[in-house]
């Protein structure tokens, strides 16, 4: 059988939110690779449903709970994404403390080291309109190349394969109907 990156992506999460089931109908802890599957796959499914995007980020929250993971994982996971279809698209969902507010300093915690660090250095940068047509708001992923956005999000950016300018795993939000300039940044190997 042949997949798309997506198709093999929606199963690979659908296979480690089984594992997480299953892990929970046994009694057992969660760690943070099948606890993050098990709520992306809700998601998604709710997504796959239809339900307005606000109840699939609050619903999405109710899915496991602190005491259902090892120690650590809410710390490590302070934010959820995912790429969801819904009937109108294709939208990343944001998700910020998905397994509730972790203890701040406690273990699996991120501490940020003193100084600064250059994103893509040497690479070329330019700014884009990201103009949202559509009729809700559309997250835009770091990671995401701007040819390959939901096709509600209109785009005006230089010649070349660039994606947004900022830290990894973080996105930006487009309001339905509304234009937002974007620092940009070439993706790698692109001549």
């Amino acid at each position: 059988m042949h997949l798309t990156p997506r198709e093999h992506e929606r199963l690979l999460l659908a296979a480690g939110a089984d594992l997480a089931r299953r892990r929970l109908a046994r009694g057992a802890l969660l760690g943070a690779p099948e606890a993050v599957a098990l709520v992306c796959d809700e998601i998604c499914e709710l997504a796959w449903d239809g339900r307005p995007y606000e109840e699939v980020v609050a619903r999405a929250r109710e899915v496991v709970r602190p005491d259902q993971l090892v120690d650590g994982v809410a710390a490590a996971v302070p934010a959820v994404q995912v790429e969801a279809l819904f009937p109108h698209g294709s939208v990343l969902v944001d998700v910020d403390a998905p397994f509730g507010p972790p203890a701040a300093g406690g273990p699996g915690a991120v501490r940020a080291a003193d100084g600064t660090l250059e994103l893509a250095p040497g690479r070329e940068r330019a700014t884009a309109v990201l103009h949202n047509t559509g009729e809700l708001p559309v997250w835009v992923s770091s990671h995401v190349p701007l040819d390959q956005l939901n096709p509600a999000v209109r785009v005006n950016a230089p010649q070349g394969r660039y994606r947004l300018d900022v830290p990894a795993g973080t996105a930006v939000r487009v309001e339905a109907g509304a234009e937002r300039e974007v620092a940009v940044v070439r993706i790698g190997g692109d001549a």
